[in-house]
Parts: C-alpha cells; sequence; structure tokens
C-alpha cells in the first residue's frame, strides 16, 4: 500500500497489524514521521513499512508497484482531487484500488460559507460531482463510508479540546494568538456553515 500524505502512519500501521501488509508512507512533516515509526514499532510491523519524508505531490512511485494507493484528507497535494487521482492512479496495476478521503458539498454553500472556510467554488463538489470527478480519471466508484453528523462532531471538538489545551499549557509560546484566533475561526464556522453544508467521505475506486 501507498499512502501519500501519510501523516502519523496509523492507516499503514494498522492496515500492516490486521492483515500483514506492507507499504510505503510519504509525508512532509519530521514529527508526524517520527511518530508514525514510533507507532509501526509499537505495533512490531516496522520491518514491514518504510516512511519517507518529502512532498508527497512530487514522489514517483514505480508504475504498477503497489495494490492500493491512498491520500486520505490530503487531496491539496495534487491541486485538488483530479490531480491527486493523477497521483495515485500509476502507483497500481489495473486490478489495484485507489482511495481517496475528501469532503464534499451536502448542498450548495452560501457565499458566506465559502469565505468561513476560505474555499473556491470549485474546491469541492456535491456527491455526484465527486463521482464525476473519479470518472473524467477514468475511476469507477465501488464503495464508500461517509461521515455522519456525529462523527464529524467527534472529530471536530476533538480539534478543538486539544487546542484548548494546547493554549492552556502554553500562554508564552509566540504561536498562541494565531492558534487561538484559529480554535475560535474554525469553530464558529463549523457550527454556523460546515455541520449543514460540508459531508466526508472515504471512497474506494478501481480503473474502469
Amino acid at each position: 500500500m501507498l499512502d501519500l500524505a501519510c501523516g502519523k502512519g496509523e492507516l499503514l500501521c494498522r492496515w500492516a497489524a490486521w492483515f500483514g501488509s506492507g507499504g510505503v508512507g510519504v509525508d512532509l512533516s519530521p514529527v508526524f514521521l517520527g511518530a508514525a515509526v514510533a507507532r509501526a514499532a509499537e505495533l512490531r510491523v516496522s520491518d514491514r513499512l518504510t516512511f519517507l519524508q518529502g512532498d508527497a505531490g512530487t514522489y514517483q512511485p514505480e508504475p504498477g508497484a503497489f495494490d492500493i494507493a491512498a491520500c486520505i484528507g490530503a487531496t491539496w497535494i495534487g491541486g485538488g482531487l483530479i490531480g491527486t487521482l493523477g497521483l495515485l492512479r500509476p502507483a497500481i496495476p489495473s486490478g489495484g484500488l485507489v482511495l481517496v478521503g475528501e469532503p464534499y458539498w451536502i448542498e450548495p454553500p452560501p457565499d458566506e460559507a465559502l469565505d468561513a472556510y476560505g474555499f473556491a467554488p470549485d474546491d469541492y463538489a456535491s456527491l455526484d460531482g465527486t463521482l464525476e470527478r473519479f470518472e473524467a480519471s477514468d475511476l469507477e466508484l465501488v464503495e464508500m463510508v461517509l461521515a455522519d453528523g456525529d462523527s464529524w462532531d467527534r472529530y471536530e471538538a476533538s480539534r478543538w479540546r486539544t487546542i484548548a489545551a494546547w493554549l492552556a499549557a502554553n500562554p508564552g509560546d509566540p504561536d498562541h494568538d494565531a492558534m487561538r484566533e484559529f480554535l475560535d475561526t474554525n469553530r464558529r464556522a463549523y457550527l454556523r456553515w460546515g455541520r449543514r453544508y460540508l459531508g466526508w467521505g472515504v471512497f474506494v475506486t478501481r480503473p474502469r
């Protein structure tokens, strides 16, 4: 499995522990990759996984070298969904799978919602518009898992709680004010706009 923008490597590590799979994770952050290496050691799968520091958007895998190529929640690496699918598709053979985690619009958002998140109108699409982007990349959608309101809440609220704890523990940090502004802005944007208009899903596709 190839995981571009793998973060802390949880997906690769868990699958290696559960299914005996191997893989490569690429991420820009040395902090995240350090956590990924530690997690692989904790689950005793270090011998099956390789983590590389670098720009996932420029990583060039050997064509067809992976059974699964994934990018979960970071399609900005390819300038959007279609560009990221173009990065992932060459990594798998005709019988492989491409996994992406991607937001979608539940209903057309007002301009105020776009402004609150800093999104351009075409950054994301509706569910059927997302399907069209897969089809434009010559990929067939075969499975998906969509977040519901409760799971979205748990995700967002855990971020608020983590940032609030960091703010309390680091009052003199030079990033304190910027983090406070991010927390306040993100929380309001989610409660006012995101929960109504913005969905999230992990989509499983294969070459058509």
